[in-house]
């Protein structure tokens, strides 16, 4: 549980982190061709956008808002995804490009499996039950006691004074 907290925490500096250490890792590790530029002025804004949604789609869900805690399947993705971000900020010509499309497609597969999560948690539980002859319908809720009022219940009627 401490380690699904500390990644609660770090979703929205990890919007301003990973666009920075990408431009970092740039000047640091020599990527300094022009297309190594080209792809930066793509990336840094494209990581700073998806990690920003991917945060506000699991701060979204009530069971993150009420525990203040990611789940483990957005700890693991989301966890996988910066160690790809990590990578491609060191720039080796080797294994740039397989990074890079696994970097686009971990962003993709982590926006759907949000979306799901959000969409499971936020519709409600129906109960569809069938009538002996077929016919299918929502039993009405039931209704809740109104909580007993014990002791003295003082009515103070208004009227209105004639002008």
């Amino acid at each position: 549980m401490v380690l699904r907290r500390l990644f609660f925490r770090w979703l929205f500096p990890a919007a301003f982190v990973l666009p920075l250490w990408l431009f970092v890792g740039w000047i640091v590790f020599s990527g300094g061709s022009g297309w190594a530029l080209l792809w930066l002025i793509v990336a840094v804004p494209a990581v700073f956008v998806s990690q920003l949604l991917l945060t506000l789609l699991i701060r979204a869900r009530a069971s993150v808002r009420e525990s203040r805690a990611v789940s483990w399947r957005d700890l693991g993705g989301l966890g996988l995804w910066h160690v790809v971000i990590f990578a491609l900020g060191l720039f080796d010509s080797r294994v740039f490009f397989p990074l890079l499309v696994l970097s686009v497609v971990g962003a993709l597969v982590l926006f759907w499996s949000s979306l799901a999560q959000v969409w499971n948690e936020a519709r409600g539980a129906v109960t569809v039950l069938h009538a002996t002859d077929g016919t299918a319908y929502i039993p009405p809720a039931p209704e809740r006691p109104q909580p007993r009022v014990e002791g003295d219940v003082i009515v103070v009627s208004e009227t209105r004074r004639p002008d």
